[in-house]
């Protein structure tokens, strides 16, 4: 690519030289209409690991508080009843922010499922 083309700001590049850096696996435009499945764009995929890892974080409270110990004023009565107990704080935070994000594209898909397309990017 010459150097006069890297100069130019991309919406002025030529086509070829804008998409040659991506090997021209970026499509022009992104559309949910264009034989593209709602449920295809990671939604599940964010509920899952969501409700997985909330599911881990339960999981190693639980053990924490039951079988490694107990939890008491000073926290936790052994070493590994601590690892289980900042692997539970680590999980809820994380996975709440994943699972309420599948959630909010679960709404939008099916808002877009229910009421069609009406993108604010029409031109």
């Amino acid at each position: 690519m010459s150097h006069a083309v890297m100069e130019q700001e991309p919406e002025h590049q030529p086509e070829s030289a804008t998409h040659a850096s991506f090997g021209g696996a970026v499509p022009e435009r992104i559309s949910l209409r264009d034989g593209g499945d709602l449920n295809d764009d990671g939604t599940r995929q964010l509920l899952r690991a969501g409700i997985g890892i909330l599911a881990t974080g339960t999981l190693a409270a639980l053990l924490t508080v039951s079988i490694l110990g107990g939890i008491g004023p000073q926290g936790p009565h052994s070493s590994a009843g601590w690892l289980a107990l900042m692997v539970a704080l680590m999980c809820w935070p994380f996975g709440s922010l994943c699972f309420l994000l599948g959630f909010a594209k679960w709404l939008r898909n099916r808002h877009i499922a229910k009421h069609g397309d009406t993108g604010r990017n029409r031109r």
